[in-house]
């Protein structure tokens, strides 16, 4: 079964070097393949181990090393030790997991002189954080884009998603067409994980009481508020709320409506890559607009909002 026509496989430089994201999961396998056969050859595989999955994940590493190999692609493999680093840093596994990936994509793209990760997100995917993000009460509906930069371990990365319109099944049903195999991940099952629940209980219950399909009223909603988004950028770049010293000035934020307000600091915030922003820290940072108030707001990421001589700036904690 053909996959529908991608634009980002047909457009994209086919000579530029790119790092990929490759777990052995099915969806980084048929990444891979489809690099492969639309001619891609500077393509770095890159493959993290999680330890924790014992010898499992030994498996998956010998795999992709094995497929890489197949393609005629150099791999790179590393390890972590995750459950370790979530003790230490209190964070959850999944966090934890994250943050070692971005490390290692980090290092790979210094060794390799690459700024540009290939990613095998896919539509389920897509709906999954569309959903996350509300329930975390993050601003707006919000989800991934197709092409973003991230900063992954202090690192700008130029991540691009081409599968993000995919379904999940068609890329199952593409790869056993052609008798391609996959590893299969058990810990995705496990209900220890948000993602694992929000995929195997939540999205089928909303689709079993809604009668439709869940994963794509979601991402239609937030298709839907891009266009919303785009004008709330520009009246943010109208608003002009920044300083020559790029702080933000208390004087013109306090101007303007409340939602605008949310809209600018969110958006300095953002831009100024602190983590996990959510409405409630949008909303803490408001508070600082008023004069009676306590001057700093603490932020993920160890950051600091504080108001002084009527700007916004922010810091960070050594």
């Amino acid at each position: 079964m053909p996959l529908p026509d991608i634009a980002w496989f047909r457009d994209a430089p086919k000579r530029r070097r790119y790092l990929a994201g490759i777990s052995g999961g099915a969806d980084s396998v048929a990444l891979l393949y489809h690099l492969h056969r639309h001619g891609f050859r500077d393509i770095v595989v890159c493959h993290l181990d999680h330890g924790l999955r014992g010898k499992a994940s030994t498996g998956d590493a010998r795999f992709v090393q094995k497929l890489a190999g197949k393609l005629g692609y150099p791999c790179e493999s590393g390890k972590a030790k995750v459950e370790s680093l979530a003790k230490e840093n209190g964070h959850s596994l999944e966090t934890s997991a994250r943050e070692a990936r971005h490390a290692f994509f980090a290092i790979c793209s210094r060794k390799y002189r690459c700024p540009r990760l290939l990613l095998a997100h896919h539509f389920d995917d897509q709906a999954e954080t569309i959903l996350w993000n509300l329930l975390r009460g993050s601003r707006g509906l919000s989800g991934m884009k197709e092409v973003q930069t991230l900063l992954m371990g202090g690192r700008p990365m130029e991540c691009i998603r081409p599968f993000l319109g995919v379904r999940r099944d068609r890329l199952r049903e593409w790869l056993a067409s052609y008798d391609h195999g996959w590893r299969e991940d058990a810990t995705n099952a496990e209900p220890f994980a948000v993602r694992n629940r929000l995929r195997n209980e939540v999205l089928p219950l909303l689709a079993e009481i809604a009668k439709r399909d869940a994963s794509e009223s979601l991402v239609r909603a937030v298709e839907a508020s891009v266009e919303a988004k785009s004008i709330e950028a520009w009246a943010v770049k109208q608003a002009d709320v920044l300083d020559p010293q790029g702080r933000l000035h208390l004087p013109k934020l306090r101007s303007l409506p409340p939602a605008m307000q949310s809209a600018c600091i969110y958006d300095f915030l953002r831009s100024s890559a602190v983590p996990d922003l959510s409405r409630e820290t949008v909303g803490r940072c408001r508070g600082l607009l008023d004069s009676a108030a306590a001057p700093a707001v603490n932020l993920p990421g160890d950051h600091v909002l504080r108001r002084r001589a009527g700007r916004l700036l922010l810091e960070k904690l050594p």
